[in-house]
């Protein structure tokens, strides 16, 4: 299973330091190849630089690490070649409120993931997952001992699913399933699981299954 990470942003380039560091090699790509190089360059022998195009092309398991505006626009340009693609959507569909804090760039009872899946093509596995920590969570509770904290993920496609489970425990946490793409919006930002609008912090397993 090959992976690609598009996005060399906070979320981007910790997901792959915490894949990295369980043993996963990835593609890394980004508008700014030189970027993509600098990030992969800290992988320990795990990260090639690619263009987005190659990643695309080249990944069994495309991670769009960037916001949600940017994952319609690669969809739009890419579309085609993402059939048969397992796709990790770990936006947050939010922008500055002008006042110090976020808000929804979207209608309050819509997600990110149940947009994207519309605009995939019919043979993309959809999997929401990695958006529901913060890059400094990612960071600190990554292989945290002795009991994993949970990465969450949402899924339609249950073998695409179990990949992307695999991928959450290779970077240190233990997968918990919410349910289908239609449950996005809770582990989306102000979402009841979710670090910043819900639960507040990283949880273990059994937190995690008394919330659902």
């Amino acid at each position: 299973m090959s992976v690609a990470i598009i996005g060399t942003g906070n979320i981007g380039s910790r997901l792959a330091a915490d894949l990295a560091a369980g043993g996963v090699d990835v593609l890394v790509a980004g508008t700014n190849l030189d970027n993509a190089r600098k990030l992969a360059d800290t992988l320990d022998g795990h990260g090639t630089a690619v263009s987005v195009a190659d990643a695309i092309s080249q990944a069994d398991v495309v991670v769009m690490a960037v916001w949600f505006e940017t994952i319609k626009q690669l969809i739009t340009e890419y579309g085609g070649r993402l059939d048969g693609k397992i796709v990790v959507d770990p936006s947050n569909p939010i922008a500055p409120d002008g006042e110090g804090g976020f808000a929804k760039t979207i209608g309050e009872h819509e997600s990110a993931g149940g947009i994207i899946s519309t605009l995939l093509p019919d043979g993309a596995g959809l999997v929401k997952a990695f958006g529901t920590l913060s890059a400094e969570t990612l960071a600190s509770a990554s292989r945290r001992s002795p009991e994993r904290a949970v990465g969450f993920y949402a899924a339609d496609d249950q073998q695409a699913g179990k990949k992307v489970a695999e991928l959450i425990r290779a970077a240190g946490f233990e997968p918990v399933r919410v349910g289908g793409i239609d449950q996005s919006i809770r582990i989306e930002v102000f979402g009841d699981l979710h670090e910043i609008g819900g639960l507040g912090h990283a949880v273990s397993k059994e937190e995690a299954l008394s919330a659902l």
